[in-house]
């Protein structure tokens, strides 16, 4: 129970803090579903996005991986539901966007990976702030 009050807890210390930080969240989720997640459905040239795999996963399992990640994490992040925990997923596969797929490019194409990363870490880092169902399911713990 004590390690799940951690995981849900987020002191940003000031009203302020907490609804800055609602705004970032959602903004930063609704990117990455807009940019990202719709990818998975879009058909362009009559194909589907080819979804890398670096780490030689099997395909489902990478093709589960990443659409989760830019699919549902997006909606965590908005509701504040989880959101230590769902941002992981998106963090592993940015994080690898950025130091495996991209590691050769430009600094120009490593910059979207990487500053998604930074910011999903921060992310993780702080929680969601008290506009949050974490910070709700929290105090009914």
């Amino acid at each position: 129970m004590e390690i799940l009050k951690q995981i849900l807890s987020s002191d940003l210390g000031s009203t302020f803090n907490d609804a800055s930080f609602l705004v970032f969240r959602v903004l930063l989720a609704i990117q990455l579903f807009r940019v990202h997640g719709l990818k998975k459905f879009r058909l362009e040239n009559g194909q589907r996005e080819v979804i890398p795999n670096p780490l030689g996963l099997p395909d489902q399992l990478n093709a589960i991986v990443a659409s989760f990640a830019d699919l549902v994490v997006p909606f965590l992040i908005i509701l504040g539901l989880g959101t230590r925990l769902a941002v992981l997923p998106t963090i592993g596969v940015t994080a690898i966007g950025y130091f495996v797929v991209h590691r050769k490019d430009s600094l120009e194409v490593r910059d979207v990976p990487f500053m998604y990363t930074l910011s999903l870490l921060l992310v993780l880092a702080l929680g969601a702030g008290r506009y949050s169902l974490d910070y709700y399911l929290l105090n009914l713990l």
